[in-house]
């Protein structure tokens, strides 16, 4: 047993330094797949608020579960990038944004052997016009015990997502806080 806690110790400080520079970074995908120019050429989206998982809020998250869409929509506003629309059928793209929580470990505390929740951010990026899903993004929120945490790492979570998909769309990503 003490031999478990030193190798869970020791995987929790390895994971907590810094690698070298050289090894976080990813080459560039010269190779890849171009991104829809419907996504590039986009100037109205309409965000749709697909929900949040139950159990969510009020706990781990402070707030409601319609949270993650105001903060989105309110972000993807100031970005002064797009013209955001009331109605799909006036909007070049359709932006989906759900809160879910998948199963993820069990946690050695529970009896029933249930899974803790491991939410993340889902945005699907849609073509208003032929309905065909043109991008998937995804961000993980971290762990955290305390609710301030908890918090920070949802608005954290939220404005990565924003700033990958403004990255896919080519443009300049929102500064951080």
């Amino acid at each position: 047993m003490r031999r478990i806690r030193v190798c869970c110790c020791l995987a929790v400080v390895m994971a907590l330094i810094p690698a070298p520079a050289g090894f976080t970074q990813t080459p560039a995908n010269t190779q890849g797949g171009p991104v829809p120019p419907a996504i590039v050429a986009a100037k109205s989206i309409f965000v749709s608020n697909a929900g949040s998982d139950s159990g969510l809020f009020p706990a781990p998250f402070s707030g409601d579960p319609d949270r993650p869409y105001k903060q989105f929509y309110a972000a993807l506003k100031a970005t002064g990038d797009y013209t955001l629309v009331s109605d799909p059928s006036q909007a070049d793209l359709v932006l989906e944004l759900r809160l879910t929580a998948p199963y993820g470990p069990t946690s050695p505390n529970k009896q029933n052997g249930a899974a803790d929740p491991l939410p993340m951010f889902r945005l699907v990026v849609y073509d208003a016009k032929t309905h065909y899903v043109l991008w998937t993004v995804t961000r993980s929120i971290d762990v955290a015990y305390l609710q301030k945490t908890h918090d920070r790492n949802f608005d954290e979570a939220l404005s990565n997502l924003l700033n990958q998909f403004l990255q896919v769309a080519g443009k300049l990503p929102v500064p951080a806080h």
